[in-house]
């Protein structure tokens, strides 16, 4: 588990002042934040949010386990001496404090944005910035109203450069997470069916809601932009900040593409900067996209091209996406359980296609919130499985249209029956359907 930096330190009359709110209780000095009372950390301020569950009853585990202070929209416990902040709006306050932190931090802020491969983008850009700059990164896929402003609360403050994946599920979503994180640089990875039933229009509401973060950026900053992406690349016209390009006819490209047994891509980066070999850990042939536009971010930040390779072949990605590992009996799990959409759903297929493997099954859940033409994606994708020559097993989503539909995750391992070697097996669906529990009944628990 990786080492807590201290965090910038904010004492609770800043944050009553930031966050519109009144401490109730003896002044406290806090670092960073928490929203969950299971990993509050000593020091932390506690934000217990409002949802399905309501934070405010994990107020009393949160102090338990250091909890320095914390917010509360509830009128605090008399016989609780911890220092609180009486706020109206629990999650309101958080963005409004992440937008103090935001002020605290330097100019270098680089948002990432996407229907695929952001989370990727934002591992490998950390991975690479850290070999020349102190860098802050969004946590797994913390990337919505709550994750950006807690990035920002939770960066170290020694940080010279934040690196931060921001989602949109909508319209205007990106405008309002930009207007806390403001910033310098834009990462846009690709255009694509992925959430479309929260976009009326289809495609052209999901440009115009990736652009918005292009849009932000200022003009003595720089958009990194998918030049392989007709809709991507036109986003060019939303900045007069610098443009760079990635991908195919790109300014950043990749030549003498291989992937080994594996599915460890190399290949050589060219770019203005020169060009360089590069070995990645990670695995699949899409990442290599991934890969260059985290390469053109770093360079624009000027990072070496030495240090450029040296961050990739290091880089890990966030749980569940093209994790690689065999069973006891040495059969490849390709578990790339976290989230699902055509465009990722056609690059795992080709993956587990390139796998030397004797047998090839994808065991596939529901792609969530495609709208109407959900069915349509589906039956798709299970076509294209066919063609790849890959077995289908799905998991109550009978929808593909091929292979053998199961209820559970344990009926889908009980029908593979312990793989062995020569067999090779490709776990993913929407988070909804968690079929990540499938990769540890097959090869136990992540290590």
């Amino acid at each position: 588990m990786p080492v807590r930096l201290p965090a910038v330190r904010f004492d609770t009359d800043e944050i009553a002042a930031a966050v519109r709110g009144q401490v109730v209780g003896p002044p406290a000095t806090v670092e960073g934040a928490s929203i969950d009372s299971r990993t509050t950390a000593p020091g932390q301020l506690f934000v217990p949010l409002v949802a399905e569950r309501d934070g405010h009853d994990f107020v009393a585990a949160a102090l338990e386990r250091g909890a320095a202070a914390y917010l509360t929209a509830r009128p605090p416990a008399p016989d609780v001496a911890t220092t609180a902040v009486r706020v109206d709006d629990t999650a309101a306050a958080l963005t409004r404090l992440g937008a103090v932190a935001r002020d605290r931090l330097p100019e270098a802020v680089v948002g990432i944005t996407g229907s695929v491969g952001k989370t990727s983008v934002k591992d490998l850009l950390a991975a690479v910035m850290r070999t020349t700059y102190r860098t802050a990164a969004s946590e797994k896929s913390f990337n919505n109203e709550i994750g950006v402003p807690l990035t920002l609360v939770d960066a170290p403050g020694d940080t010279e450069v934040a690196v931060l994946e921001m989602g949109a599920r909508g319209i205007g979503h990106l405008r309002t997470l930009c207007a806390t994180a403001r910033p310098t640089t834009a990462v846009v990875t690709m255009v694509a069916e992925v959430h479309t039933s929260e976009y009326p229009n289809g495609l052209d509401d999901v440009e115009r809601a990736k652009g918005e973060l292009v849009e932000a950026v200022p003009a003595d900053g720089a958009a990194v932009l998918n030049g392989s992406d007709a809709r991507v690349r036109r986003m060019a016209r939303l900045t007069d900040a610098r443009v760079l390009f990635y991908g195919v006819h790109g300014d950043v490209v990749a030549q003498r593409v291989a992937v080994d047994d594996e599915l460890r891509p190399r290949f050589r980066l060219s770019s203005p900067w020169g060009a360089v070999d590069v070995q990645l850990a990670v695995h699949g042939v899409h990442q290599v996209g991934n890969a260059l536009a985290a390469a053109a971010a770093a360079l624009v930040h000027g990072v070496p091209l030495e240090g450029v390779a040296e961050g990739l072949s290091g880089a890990a990605l966030s749980p569940w996406r093209m994790e690689l590992r065999r069973t006891p009996r040495g059969a490849t799990v390709l578990n790339d359980a976290y989230n699902s959409n055509p465009t990722a759903l056609e690059a795992a297929l080709h993956s587990l296609a390139a796998l030397d493997a004797d047998r090839k099954v994808a065991v596939l859940g529901i792609m969530a919130e495609l709208g109407p033409t959900s069915d349509d994606r589906h039956r798709e994708m299970g076509e294209l499985a066919d063609e790849l020559g890959v077995e289908v097993v799905t998991v109550a989503c009978p929808a593909y249209g091929i292979g053998i539909d199961v209820a559970t995750v344990e009926d889908a391992a009980a029908l593979l029956r312990d793989p062995g070697e020569g067999t090779a097996v490709l776990i993913k669906a929407s988070r909804s359907a968690g079929l990540e529990r499938l990769a540890a009944l097959l090869a136990g628990p992540r290590p």
